[in-house]
C-alpha cells in the first residue's frame, strides 16, 4: 500500500521544488560524515524545528534502511505499530518500505504488529522523510508508531530492535522523532529538556523514561526515544553528542509560550 502525504503543505512545502529548496536550505555542508547507530531529532513545522533536524542529519552517513520511530499522536491503530508493506508518497517522490526490514522487526518484537492505521495521519515519523530522501534518494524507511505502552515493552521493542538490525547486510540507522517541551517558558523549557537530555547523552533510556515521568516533562517522543536509545546500546554505542537545541520562540520573538527542540547523534 502507498501512504499519500497527511501534513505536505503544512508541516513542509507541498510543491516539489519548493520542498527540495527548502530541504537544502535545512542541510548544512558537512565534509566528515559519522557512521551513527541512532539520531534524535525533532518533528514540529520545518519553519521551526528543520534547522535542528537538517544538521543533526547533516553529520551522520544515512545507510540504505533507516528505521524511523516516532509518537503515536492520534491514538489511532496498533500500540507499536509497524508499516510493513508498499511505500511512502512525499512531494519529492516515493520512499519505499524495507519490507525485509520490516519483517524482521516484527519477527523479533513479539509486541509489535503490522498496521497501517497508527501511521496514516500521523506527522512525526512523515517530516522525517524529505530529509533521508535528500541525503540518499534510494533510501528505504521501517516506520514504527508508539502508542502508550510500559517501559518493560519499550526495552524489550528496543532489544528485538537491535536483534533485527544485526540481520541486514549493513546496520541501518534508527531516527527517534520527538520534540522536547511543550507550551512552558523558554527559561522553563530549557531547564527542563536540560534534565532529560542529560539522560540521552548518558545513554540511559530508563533514567530518561523516569526522569520525563517524575518532572512532567511533555516530551511526546520520549517512547520512541527510549525504544532508540535501548538498541543502540544493544548494538555498541558509546557516545552520545548533542547537535543542537532551540525552541519555537527564536522564530516567533516570543519567549513566554514555546516549544523545545534537540538534536543528538549516538555513535
Amino acid at each position: 500500500m502507498l501512504r499519500s502525504p497527511a501534513v505536505a503543505g503544512q508541516f513542509y512545502p507541498k510543491h516539489p521544488a519548493a520542498l527540495a529548496h527548502t530541504v537544502d536550505q535545512l542541510i548544512p555542508p558537512v565534509t566528515q560524515k559519522i557512521a551513527a547507530f541512532g539520531v534524535m531529532v525533532p518533528h514540529a513545522g520545518y519553519v521551526y524545528s528543520g534547522s535542528v533536524a537538517g544538521r543533526t542529519f547533516a553529520g551522520v552517513t544515512i545507510p540504505p534502511e533507516v528505521v524511523i520511530l516516532g509518537p503515536n499522536h492520534h491514538g489511532a491503530g496498533h500500540q507499536a505499530a509497524v508499516y510493513q508493506r508498499g511505500g511512502w508518497e512525499i512531494p519529492l517522490g516515493t520512499v519505499p518500505i524495507a519490507e525485509e526490514l520490516t519483517g524482521a522487526i516484527l519477527a523479533a518484537c513479539p509486541a509489535a504488529a503490522g498496521d497501517i492505521q497508527a501511521h496514516l495521519y500521523e506527522h512525526s515519523l512523515e517530516v522525517q522523510v524529505p530529509f533521508l530522501k535528500t541525503l540518499l534518494a534510494e533510501v528505504a524507511i521501517a516506520p514504527l508508531c508508539i502508542g502508550r505502552v510500559p517501559l518493560e515493552t519499550l526495552l524489550a521493542l528496543g532489544d528485538g530492535l537491535a536483534r533485527a538490525l544485526r540481520t541486514r547486510p549493513q546496520l541501518p540507522l534508527i531516527v527517534a522523532s520527538t520534540d522536547m517541551t511543550h507550551y512552558e517558558s523558554g527559561e522553563e523549557a530549557r531547564r527542563k529538556d536540560q534534565l532529560a537530555l542529560q539522560q540521552v547523552l548518558a545513554l540511559d533510556p530508563e533514567a530518561l523514561y523516569h526522569t520525563v515521568l517524575d518532572h512532567r516533562i511533555s516530551m511526546c517522543g520520549v517512547l520512541p526515544t527510549v525504544i532508540m536509545l535501548r538498541a543502540a546500546l544493544a548494538l555498541g554505542a558509546t557516545k552520545a553528542e548533542l547537535v543542537a537545541y532551540a525552541n519555537s520562540g527564536e522564530v516567533t520573538g516570543d519567549q513566554h509560550e514555546v516549544v523545545g527542540y534537540a538534536g543528538v547523534v549516538i555513535s
